[in-house]
């Protein structure tokens, strides 16, 4: 169902996520554009980042002139919520925000409608990666980094998310599905040979931000990549959170993900 209006957008208002405990002593950035210019600033990040700019009138129309697809996103914010997916299509404009999809038959309407939607809150604009399907689904990989008690990084954990219908994000808070990536691997078109190339260069990529965050400010113990893995097998780093949430790993069959992190987090108060 399509409509013209997106009031019933603003229904979605930002839901904050539970605090960890108070002994958790790792720094958080919540900005996603500041963390994106952190990665860009270093030239090894530069062909991993998809093109990424601040929310205005100028940016969309230059965003939606060299990109079938955009996401509008919350600089700040988390699980997500508040991101609204454009696709350009014969008539103009679709967005899509879960299951509500708004066409627009010129770009002044769409930046209207948006610009209402984010309230004055600073949103970005960044370019749609079509996303590598397991079993038919889209999917996106967690790269889990930790620092050791000697203060080095590792990667510790990769896992999946596999994207619910009607759902323009993976998220598990929005009904997408964890998967082990070895399992979601062998769902997709890529040869056997290239899963464990892409785990080691994903497990590289994951201590290099580690080592760029740490020039860039002081306290971090642990992060977490979302990483798109488009349909020719490379890799894209959507974001770096400062607090990533595993608790959904408790729904996994095997629970070797979530102690092994846990095991790397206690020497900085992560007990969950």
């Amino acid at each position: 169902m399509e409509t013209r209006s997106t009031s019933r957008h603003m229904l979605y208002k930002k839901q904050e996520v539970s605090p960890l405990p108070m002994n958790y002593k790792s720094s958080t950035m919540q900005s996603k554009w500041k963390k994106t210019q952190w990665l860009l600033k270093d030239s090894y990040f530069q062909k991993y980042v998809p093109h990424t700019l601040l929310f205005n009138k100028k940016n969309l129309s230059a965003m939606l002139d060299d990109y079938s697809s955009v996401f509008f996103k919350p600089t700040h914010g988390s699980g997500g919520k508040n991101i609204i997916r454009i696709r350009k299509t014969d008539r103009g404009y679709l967005s899509q925000m879960n299951g509500i999809k708004t066409s627009y038959s010129t770009t002044n309407q769409l930046y209207r409608d948006l610009n209402r939607f984010a309230e004055g809150r600073s949103y970005l604009l960044q370019k749609g990666i079509h996303l590598a399907k397991s079993k038919g689904k889209p999917f996106d990989i967690r790269v889990m980094v930790q620092k050791t008690r000697q203060g080095n990084w590792v990667s510790t954990a990769l896992f999946t998310k596999i994207g619910s219908p009607g759902k323009v994000t993976t998220n598990y808070s929005q009904g997408g599905t964890l998967r082990t990536f070895s399992e979601t691997m062998k769902g997709t078109d890529f040869s056997s040979t290239f899963t464990p190339q892409l785990e080691l260069k994903l497990k590289k990529l994951g201590v290099a931000v580690g080592k760029n965050f740490d020039r860039h400010h002081k306290g971090f113990q642990e992060l977490g990549l979302d990483v798109a893995l488009d349909s020719k097998g490379k890799p894209w780093i959507l974001e770096v959170n400062t607090r990533p949430q595993i608790y959904p790993l408790k729904a996994l069959k095997n629970k070797n993900l979530y102690d092994k992190i846990l095991s790397y987090g206690k020497h900085y108060g992560r007990f969950k």
